[in-house]
């Protein structure tokens, strides 16, 4: 499908650019949409990339393997998320696996000419490169903090204290008691560093207390919570 048939506009990535700039500099940096097919791996750790992502349609997730077969979530993204985009400006390997959660619409951005000089006659394109520059720097320190969000949630020794830790910033970001989580048991277990089994039992005694109420992937958290 052609760029084109997307809303770009929603993207963060690309706000203040406007849509013909953003036409022009996609087709100068030699972007392309490639569909991944569910469970499919769109990178694998050790890649060395010269271009990074964005999720147009689906979600996507990102996570570690230790040398033992334990998988760690690192992140879940969906729309409007980019992703490699820290290995890529860093010129460095890839350390994580990238996955399609379910099949995805993926927009690839080159940065073989996002550092490059533009001609004076493309002066349109230089300034929204600029600009989409300048996004890129922000959404990266924008994921340094979701990073370090995850460290403060696993900090805990107990696994109750990390589910209310993650519960309450989603709370807090959604703003909002009610709200539906991105994983499901086995994710949000990889996700706080916890066992499955030993996760599910803590959600149902915490449920049992009357801390939070919940449905498959749906929580409310009740006032002993909040």
């Amino acid at each position: 499908m052609e760029i084109k048939a997307y809303d770009l506009e929603q993207i963060k990535l690309f706000n203040h650019i406007n849509p013909a700039e953003l036409e022009a500099l996609l087709s100068f940096l030699g972007c392309h949409v490639k569909t991944i097919q569910r469970k499919k791996y769109i990178y694998h750790v050790g890649d060395q990339l010269n271009e990074f992502g964005i999720v147009l349609n689906g979600e996507v997730r990102i996570e570690n393997v230790d040398f033992w077969g334990n998988t760690s979530i690192i992140a879940h993204l969906s729309n409007g998320a980019i992703f490699a985009e820290s290995y890529v400006l860093a010129n460095k390997p890839l350390s994580v696996d990238v996955i399609a959660q379910k099949t995805s619409e993926i927009l690839f951005i080159s940065t073989q000419k996002l550092f490059q000089s533009v001609p004076a006659e493309q002066s349109a394109i230089s300034s929204a490169k600029n600009t989409l520059v300048q996004n890129l720097l922000l959404a990266c320190s924008q994921k340094n903090l979701h990073l370090s969000h995850r460290i403060f949630h696993t900090s805990s020794k107990t696994i109750r204290g990390r589910v209310i830790s993650y519960l309450s910033f989603l709370s807090k970001e959604k703003e909002s008691a009610s709200f539906d989580i991105p994983f499901n048991r086995q994710q949000l277990a990889d996700y706080l560093n916890v066992d499955r089994s030993a996760l599910s039992h803590e959600l149902s005694k915490m449920q049992k207390d009357g801390l939070i109420t919940m449905n498959k992937n749906h929580f409310s958290l009740n006032d002993k919570v909040m």
